[in-house]
């Protein structure tokens, strides 16, 4: 959970990507968080954290409209650029997770291990995320590096 001090800051953060400030931000803001780190369903969140499907459905409005994107640039505040690494991460998908038909890009891919998705990460000096991509888990990382050291910002 926040404390006052940091929901201040966040929630700054917050307003300067568009997110409005409604009565129950900080539930919402803090159900996601707690969905995050745990990895429950979104049906077992807790009733604190209000309605399930409220949270579920904010955290969706968000993502597709890049929101989320744009609260973790938002948090990119002067990396230590003196080393930058690259790595990949293969994360399983669930096997309901692909199949359905629609026309958006779902970043899962077809490999020995099954659905996977992988997370293409690059980090400073002190290893902390400066910028990633999600692409199938099939996509190398050779493939995916240049277009994450294009966006890496310039030393200075």
């Amino acid at each position: 959970m926040f404390t006052d001090e940091y929901w201040n800051k966040f929630k700054a953060i917050l307003l300067s990507v568009r997110i409005y400030d409604k009565p129950t931000l900080r539930q919402t803001v803090e159900g996601i968080f707690y969905r995050m780190r745990i990895g429950c369903p979104w049906r077992d969140l807790p009733a604190t954290f209000g309605k399930w499907n409220a949270v579920y459905k904010r955290f969706n409005a968000w993502s597709l409209q890049e929101k989320l994107m744009g609260i973790f640039q938002e948090l990119v505040v002067d990396p230590d650029l003196e080393w930058t690494f690259i790595d990949g991460s293969i994360v399983k998908a669930h096997q309901h997770s692909s199949g359905a038909a629609h026309e958006r890009e779902t970043a899962i891919g077809k490999s020995v291990a099954g659905n996977t998705t992988k997370i293409h990460m690059a980090v400073d000096a002190c290893g902390l995320p400066i910028h990633f991509s999600v692409t199938g888990g099939e996509v190398h990382d050779c493939k995916e590096a240049p277009e994450l050291v294009a966006k890496l910002p310039l030393a200075i």
